[in-house]
């Protein structure tokens, strides 16, 4: 969770609820509306407009919603708007526990990724595509340089690795510079190659995604590199090397 998210429950005094929460009765569309707009006033109070609900959806739970901010970050609420509670929701049955709110994240992200152009993006495609993984990555890494040393053997295996920008630390990373020179030259996969075998290269300018990159993975919860999503919207921190990634992606 955020440390905004953090700020904001703690300005709101928002009550955690370990089950269900008082009986409500049946909503209407005003009673909806009304829920909203209260959650939608205290959430961008407290966070000094800084967060804002853009999804509101009812949840299998009676008198329960789901509250989508615009971080990422899910919480939940009762029909009253009076408590929001964090943590993920999960649905039983016989065969076992159905994470719902992990669910919801891995479909959230591979909406955003859908909306992020191929051409922003460096992309190394194997003859016969068999899964796709999406890297989050920063050419000082180390494990992401151990990654794209893999690069053949993923290919071979028929992973398609389609790289975006993460500088850890933002604008101020010591990379930030060169991630923008990858992705302002004129061969970006030559370029992101030299850079990850610690070549330096010439300081170029152009508009770039690199910034926008950073923050969608922020809003995807990365805080380190390399991150790997997978085809179904999970978000996997660290290395894999490619028999374990073939093994993850089932593809043996």
């Amino acid at each position: 969770m955020t440390a905004m998210l953090n700020r904001v429950i703690a300005v709101l005094g928002l009550a955690v609820l370990a089950s269900t929460v008082g009986t409500a009765q049946a909503q209407d569309g005003a009673e909806f509306e009304s829920l909203r707009a209260k959650l939608s006033q205290s959430i961008e109070v407290a966070s000094q407009n800084q967060l804002q609900i853009i999804s509101l959806v009812e949840t299998p739970l009676p008198n329960i919603y789901e509250v989508e901010l615009s971080t990422g970050e899910i919480l939940y609420s009762d029909i009253s708007g009076d408590y929001l509670f964090a943590g993920d929701m999960y649905q039983t049955s016989l065969t076992g526990l159905l994470n719902l709110s992990a669910n919801k994240r891995q479909l959230r992200t591979l909406d955003k990724l859908a909306a992020v152009p191929e051409e922003q993006m460096i992309i190394f495609t194997p003859d016969e595509i068999k899964a796709s993984i999406t890297v989050f990555t920063d050419v000082d890494c180390t494990y992401c340089r151990a990654l794209h040393r893999d690069l053949d053997s993923l290919l071979s295996l028929g992973i398609q690795v389609r790289y975006m920008a993460y500088p850890r630390g933002g604008e101020n990373a010591d990379s930030f510079s060169k991630m923008i020179s990858v992705w302002c030259s004129d061969d970006r996969k030559k370029s992101l190659t030299q850079a990850k075998n610690g070549q330096n290269l010439p300081a170029r300018e152009c508009d770039n995604p690199v910034l926008a990159h950073y923050q969608l993975g922020n809003e995807f919860g990365i805080t380190g590199t390399p991150a790997i999503v997978f085809p179904d919207g999970r978000v996997i921190p660290g290395y894999l090397d490619p028999e374990r990634m073939s093994a993850m992606l089932k593809l043996n």
